[in-house]
C-alpha cells in the first residue's frame, strides 16, 4: 500500500509518502527543495556518485512512522544540506523547515 498525504509543519506544506513493504516501511517527506527519508536513503551515494546534482536530503534511522521521521535526529545529511546549515543531529522537522527557507 502507498499512502501520499499533505502535511503542515509551522504553516508550511510538505508531502509525506509511506510505502508499506513486507517487514518494513519506506518513508519520505518532501518539499520543492529537498527531502528527508528513512534509513533506506543512501547518503554516501548521493554525496559521491551523484554529487554534481546537489541533492538536498537527510536520513533518519530506526523510524517506523512519518511522525517518528519528523521528530528523529538525522543520522546523516548530504553535502548540499550542510551548505544550507542542515546538519547531522537536527530533527527531521527542523531540517525540512530549513529546506523551505532556502527556496
Amino acid at each position: 500500500m502507498i499512502d501520499v498525504q499533505p502535511i503542515t509543519i509551522e504553516k508550511e506544506m510538505f508531502i509525506a509518502i509511506t510505502v508499506k513493504l513486507p517487514k518494513t516501511n519506506f518513508m519520505a517527506v518532501t518539499c520543492d527543495t529537498g527531502y528527508i527519508m528513512c534509513g533506506a536513503l543512501d547518503v554516501k551515494l548521493l554525496n559521491e556518485k551523484l554529487k554534481e546534482r546537489g541533492i538536498i536530503a537527510g536520513r533518519a534511522v530506526g523510524v517506523r512512522t512519518i511522525e517518528q521521521l519528523l521528530e528523529a535526529p538525522l543520522e546523516s545529511v548530504t553535502l548540499k544540506c550542510e551548505e544550507l546549515g542542515i546538519h547531522k543531529g537536527m530533527t527531521g522537522k527542523d531540517a525540512l523547515l530549513k529546506m523551505k527557507q532556502s527556496m
